[in-house]
């Protein structure tokens, strides 16, 4: 709990996540101001903030006066954004100038760009985990199935490859069949990244989620959920491994139930449990 109230400029993407860091943030009782995205956000989101305002992707000057008007302090990003979509933005003369000095447009890149210019501002940028603690990955194994000895070694095999991508700013996801990588994450997403992966590598693929290495944790966190349990069933995979503590896990009760009825078995690692 805050001992003094702050005001939060909440940047709101799509899903449940947004709505989630709106109520903590306010439960620990901060003023939210948010701002959400034509096509991209959340529109719940404006029912349960104190102030809001719906901007076209790009609008980044807009963005930043609009907080500086509210006497917003600290800046957190949370929920989805439909990155084939964000091909489209028509960015205004400070997003275009930000974007110009980027000699790469990774995700990872972007984002500590985007981090940077809130702190030219005064902002603090902060994580939206602060928030939504109960949504971090506990660490170890987190259903009644223990992996076999071969999805074990997936999770392995997983686990360094999708931590070498990571270093490239690629993807955070990898799925895996008897030692062989049958897709990567790209701009796509997970569930398309694993639906494409287990088509390719048949009953039995484990999926690995983990955290890049050097990735700026507070603007972007790999997340996984219901949804991707839920598909893993359709789709014949049987074991899943997120890194923990550094990975948001959105209905996570829900998701080990349904993995528990349906012999899915759930890790959440860390690098003593790949290691032993």
């Amino acid at each position: 709990m805050n001992n003094a109230s702050e005001t939060i400029g909440l940047i709101a993407g799509g899903g449940q996540f947004p709505l989630l860091v709106a109520k903590g943030a306010a439960a620990q009782g901060n003023r939210v101001v948010a701002v959400s995205f034509k096509g991209h956000s959340n529109d719940e989101v404006h029912r349960i903030v104190d102030v809001w305002k719906e901007l076209k992707l790009g609008q980044f000057s807009k963005l930043i006066n609009f907080f500086l008007e509210n006497g917003v302090t600290k800046v957190v990003m949370a929920g989805t954004i439909n990155k084939p979509k964000a091909f489209d933005i028509r960015p205004d003369f400070r997003a275009a100038k930000l974007l110009f000095k980027l000699a790469t447009k990774g995700d990872d890149v972007l984002l500590r760009a985007i981090t940077d210019e809130f702190e030219s501002e005064g902002f603090q940028v902060v994580g939206p985990h602060v928030y939504a603690p109960q949504l971090l990955t506990p660490a170890g194994l987190l259903t009644k199935r223990k992996p076999s000895d071969m999805e074990k070694k997936d999770l392995v095999v997983g686990w360094k490859i999708a931590r070498e991508l990571g270093r490239m700013d690629i993807g955070q996801c990898v799925v895996v069949r008897e030692g062989v990588i049958t897709a990567v994450e790209a701009i796509e997403g997970t569930d398309a990244a694993v639906k494409r992966g287990c088509s390719l590598g048949g009953k039995g693929c484990s999926i690995v989620k983990v955290f890049k290495p050097g990735q700026e944790d507070r603007v972007d966190m790999p997340s996984i959920g219901f949804k991707t349990v839920q598909g893993m069933k359709e789709l014949g995979a049987t074991c899943l491994g997120v890194e923990a503590g550094k990975s948001l896990f959105f209905d996570l009760d829900k998701s080990i139930e349904f993995a528990d009825n349906n012999g899915i078995c759930i890790v959440g690692l860390t690098s003593d449990w790949v290691d032993n």
